[in-house]
């Protein structure tokens, strides 16, 4: 089966990528060709087809590793002792280390935190008068300070961490050197900042994960590094995109920014809902090898063949979600794939959540009138990185 070509560089608005679509029309799993990489790929794109891989311990993301494999960017984002890149049982055991971090408990004690910090950011944006650009007074910020805050890390550096986690996304085979040494970079700080907490723990979350335990079982050093270069890119990258995101639906489609602000009080499954909706990043993410001959929707994977599979295909599969291509703010509760599924589901969704929970809401509460500044084409895309988000969201009040 000849691959196709999938530079997967769409970026308009929150369309919905043509190329991928192409894919979910097909009776049987297809194979692309990224823009990097040695090898071809089959992508996967039905919800309970993507839920098997994902969660079948014959396809394996570890294995990945020894290969050039098939993705977006010059630099492959992941190191190869990230969690992203485990499989269990090794995943399993910093999971469960790392996940003490982020239990809706702590989570719930991080709230008031947050709620100050996008206060900060509103009264700046309101005191600077409209328009004002909702992408640099909220969405690039709040996420940004929020994990870098709950980290611990000194504002003065705050400047240098963003600039070198915007390194690491870009896409194009000139970023390759650049990404590679941010990634150097940001690791090795973290590293530094590990041993500090060894030595004199504090109250924020490197010292909580530090001293995360089961029995005599800790997170080590290079670990430890390694993860909060994953939470930081994750942390900022999610919520960044996704409440720019959403502000852009609320404030060009009138019934969506009427049911929100009717609903307030409790917005976690409408944001849900949209979360499903957006589609988040551009094409695929980290893929998978199979470690044996795989029989899956009507073809045969062969062992040490790679596997992508599609969060954004999965999250509007029809079988799963009746009208998937609409928004259905009351739609019944379906879990979906926007944070990743399986074992490497994103640890810190209590905090993503809680940031945008926290962030949309403040928005609403606040400024009851608020409405886009320019006329919806005139706003601006992304087209730099694999994220999809507007670049600038200038709003009035």
């Amino acid at each position: 089966m000849r691959a196709i070509d999938c530079p997967f560089g769409f970026s308009e608005a929150l369309e919905f990528d043509p190329a991928l679509a192409g894919f979910t029309e097909r009776e049987s799993l297809g194979t692309i060709r990224l823009p990097y990489g040695d090898s071809d790929a089959w992508l996967v794109t039905r919800f309970e087809s993507v839920q098997q891989v994902t969660t079948d311990p014959r396809f394996s993301r570890a294995a990945i590793i020894e290969y050039d494999y098939p993705r977006l960017t010059a630099e492959p984002i992941v190191s190869p002792e990230s969690i992203n890149v485990m499989d269990p049982p090794h995943s399993s055991r910093i999971r469960h280390l790392a996940t003490q971090a982020f239990s809706q408990q702590h989570v719930d004690r991080m709230r008031d935190r947050i709620v100050l910090l996008t206060d900060r950011l509103l009264d700046e944006m309101e005191s600077e008068g409209t328009p004002a650009d909702l992408v640099r007074h909220l969405s690039d910020p709040l996420p940004q300070h929020t994990i870098m805050d709950l980290l611990g890390i000194e504002r003065a550096k705050w400047p240098r961490m963003q600039e070198q986690v915007h390194r690491l996304l870009v896409l194009g085979a000139g970023n390759r050197d650049v990404a590679r040494a941010a990634k150097q970079d940001l690791t090795a700080y973290f590293g530094e900042l590990v041993t500090e907490r060894r030595k004199a723990p504090g109250t924020d979350l490197v010292s909580l994960l530090v001293e995360a335990r089961d029995g005599d079982d800790q997170l080590d050093d290079r670990e430890l590094a390694v993860l909060l270069l994953t939470l930081t890119l994750s942390g900022q990258d999610t919520a960044t995109c996704q409440i720019s995101n959403i502000m852009y639906l609320l404030l060009t489609r009138p019934e969506l920014a009427e049911y929100a602000y009717a609903h307030q009080k409790d917005l976690t499954e409408f944001l849900h809902e949209l979360l499903r909706y957006i589609p988040f990043r551009k094409g695929v993410g980290i893929p998978r090898v199979a470690l044996e001959d795989v029989e899956l929707d009507g073809v045969l994977i062969r062992r040490g063949d790679f596997v992508h599979v599609s969060y954004l295909t999965a999250n509007r599969d029809p079988d799963r979600y009746p009208d998937p291509h609409e928004i259905v703010p009351d739609r019944p509760v379906a879990p979906h794939m926007t944070f990743g599924w399986g074992g490497h589901r994103c640890i810190a969704v209590p905090l993503a959540m809680a940031e945008l929970e926290v962030a949309v809401g403040r928005l609403l509460d606040r400024f009851p009138d608020l409405r886009l500044a320019v006329r919806p084409e005139e706003v601006r895309w992304d087209t730099e990185t694999i994220r999809r988000f507007p670049l600038e969201l200038l709003v009035a009040w």
